[in-house]
């Protein structure tokens, strides 16, 4: 393969795209032990639908990283080992051929309890066919993965997701409609952000550059989609090295433990904070305690994009 071949196969990976890949990767640990010691759950499932190669070149140096897809596996294979009367299912998509085949080189077999299923489609096609399975599963608990490389959203694909026993962690890339949306001249495009927003484009051109405005909105669709159901939903902020917001990782879980046991992999994660941000002074910062979200504390200091454990 040549080199400039390869490079289209294994993309690279900013400082705060390796967190991400350690926050998921933190979490999913937790996560899966949590529920195997639940008498309830006879199993997990994983799926990440826009899984990529699952290893990229690190933009400091130029070394090779471990993505998600990697990380998890590794990951699952010894919860599998563990619980070995429990089992552990792993849909991992992309729709490159090219990259799906780099990921398999670097994934563990199958063992009777432990199993990958790797395809190349759509990721919301998949979707779209495991959705619809959920309920027949309920014993299982799921965590699904939900990637994209830009503000582009299925919310058919996605709300069986909601409306079921099990977590979902949305890449909201807010970035993109900030930047383009006022300069967006071709109609597919309009049309992809009247999709992820439902809106019509026209009331989102007043939105402008105000990430805050799209990060709203995606929230008040998942509040319609989850219905009536108790659901947790909490946004946690990307920063590049400008200190300017990339995205957002939205968690949305059925259980308040889950809701806590995030945010605790976010400390650990980001050395007690809840974000990539980088501080240029030593000042007060939003701090917020692990209550319940209708109940918790949250006491706004200077910079309401980011949250510190208290000590």
């Amino acid at each position: 393969m040549s080199s400039k071949n390869n490079s289209q196969v294994i993309s690279k990976a900013s400082p705060h795209t390796v967190k991400k890949f350690e926050l998921i990767e933190t979490y999913i640990k937790s996560w899966a032990q949590k529920l195997m010691l639940n008498t309830a759950c006879s199993g997990i499932v994983f799926i990440d639908c826009m899984c990529n190669s699952g290893v990229y070149r690190s933009t400091l140096d130029d070394t090779i990283v471990e993505g998600t897809p990697v990380r998890v596996a590794k990951a699952l294979l010894d919860v599998a080992h563990t619980y070995d009367h429990k089992t552990v299912e792993i849909y991992f998509n992309d729709n490159s051929a090219e990259k799906i085949n780099e990921l398999k080189k670097r994934l563990p077999d199958d063992e009777r309890n432990f199993k990958i299923v790797s395809t190349v489609q759509d990721g919301n096609q998949l979707l779209k066919v495991i959705g619809p399975q959920l309920k027949q599963n309920s014993c299982k608990h799921f965590f699904l993965l939900y990637d994209p490389y830009d503000a582009s959203i299925d919310w058919d694909a996605l709300a069986p997701f909601f409306k079921s026993w099990g977590e979902v962690l949305l890449n909201h890339m807010v970035f993109d409609p900030a930047r383009a949306i006022t300069q967006v001249k071709r109609a597919e495009t309009k049309e992809k952000y009247e999709h992820t927003y439902f809106e019509d484009f026209e009331n989102l051109i007043p939105f402008g550059s105000d990430k805050s405005a799209y990060e709203k909105r995606v929230e008040e669709i998942i509040a319609k989609l989850k219905g009536n159901r108790q659901y947790y939903v909490s946004a946690f902020p990307f920063f590049n090295s400008q200190n300017s917001l990339v995205y957002n990782l939205i968690h949305c879980t059925s259980n308040e433990a889950g809701f806590s046991l995030y945010k605790q992999s976010a400390w650990k994660v980001f050395g007690g904070q809840s974000s990539t941000k980088h501080l240029r002074t030593n000042q007060d910062q939003l701090v917020m305690d692990f209550g319940m979200p209708s109940t918790g504390s949250v006491s706004f200091a200077t910079d309401e994009l980011m949250w510190y454990k208290k000590s």
